[in-house]
């Protein structure tokens, strides 16, 4: 704690704890993407400047402070990894580190690779870059076509001998489709869709993941910044209030992954979170 340079805000209450799925793995509903920690091309984002360390710690203080301890990062991330590697020195215990593996992000451009040989040594960069010997879960990073990289590939067989060999707690697959999720849901232990307030096309797999025990990693909720998609807000709401809250009542104790570089961006979220599922969601 306290490791940045700045006053920290204060943080008004803890966020509970819930199991993610039958991990074993306990997280909080809310959980800190680093992307924008890493790089900042190619994304759905108006131009940024990366965030400084002194910026990064503040970040993780203030998650670790409100209960928030899954970070969610990936070798497309640029100097994510690496950058997490430095700043979790003398606490990498309070938090869960939620990595991928296929998409290969070089020169403004992704690629991907779904091969045993590189799915082995991406986790083990992955271990190198963010100085550990292990990963609370690791998941596939897929492109457009799911199906056929959970069905055609070995990445995932890959995946499991690692996990059998102590490297990853937890594998998981981050999908893009219906058909992809659905496909997903028996093979791992936690699955990551895109939902928010004006998209449900993947809610089913949702349901299927909460009714097999399957840990629930949502993205996209806050739409990538742009509050103003995802339909009609409730009066007197605000929209972040609203589309986070709707997501967090989904059934299985979703954890919402929404990146940030601002700490005013963060205590919004945190504030959110902590109040609670909008009974309302559907």
């Amino acid at each position: 704690m306290g490791n940045g340079s700045v006053a920290d805000p204060p943080i008004m209450s803890v966020l509970t704890k819930h199991f993610l799925g039958s991990t074993g793995l306990q997280t909080a509903a809310l959980g800190l993407g680093t992307v924008k920690w890493g790089r900042n091309e190619g994304l759905k984002h108006a131009p940024f400047a990366l965030p400084d360390d002194a910026t990064c710690l503040r970040l993780l203080d203030a998650a670790e402070a409100a209960g928030v301890n899954l970070l969610d990062v990936a070798p497309a991330y640029g100097i994510a990894e690496e950058r997490l590697g430095r700043l979790l020195a003398g606490r990498r215990d309070q938090f869960l580190l939620f990595s991928k593996t296929g998409e290969i992000f070089e020169g403004g451009q992704s690629s991907w690779d779904f091969s045993a040989a590189h799915t082995r040594r991406s986790v083990e960069e992955s271990l190198r870059r963010l100085q550990t010997d292990r990963l609370e879960a690791v998941l596939l990073h897929c492109p457009r076509e799911d199906v056929s990289v959970i069905r055609d590939t070995a990445a995932l067989e890959v995946l499991h001998s690692m996990k059998a060999a102590g490297l990853i707690r937890a594998v998981g697959i981050s999908t893009m489709s219906l058909a992809g999720g659905l496909a997903a849901v028996p093979l791992c232990d936690l699955v990551m869709v895109a939902w928010n307030t004006g998209f449900h096309e993947q809610q089913p797999v949702v349901e299927a993941a909460a009714a097999a025990g399957k840990g629930i990693l949502l993205k996209k909720v806050l739409a990538s910044g742009d509050l103003s998609a995802g339909g009609a807000v409730p009066a007197g709401m605000k929209a972040l209030d609203y589309r986070l809250r709707s997501a967090l009542g989904l059934p299985g104790h979703p954890v919402v992954i929404a990146g940030t570089i601002t700490p005013s961006h963060l205590e919004e979220n945190l504030a959110a979170a902590a109040a609670g599922a909008w009974p309302e969601a559907d």
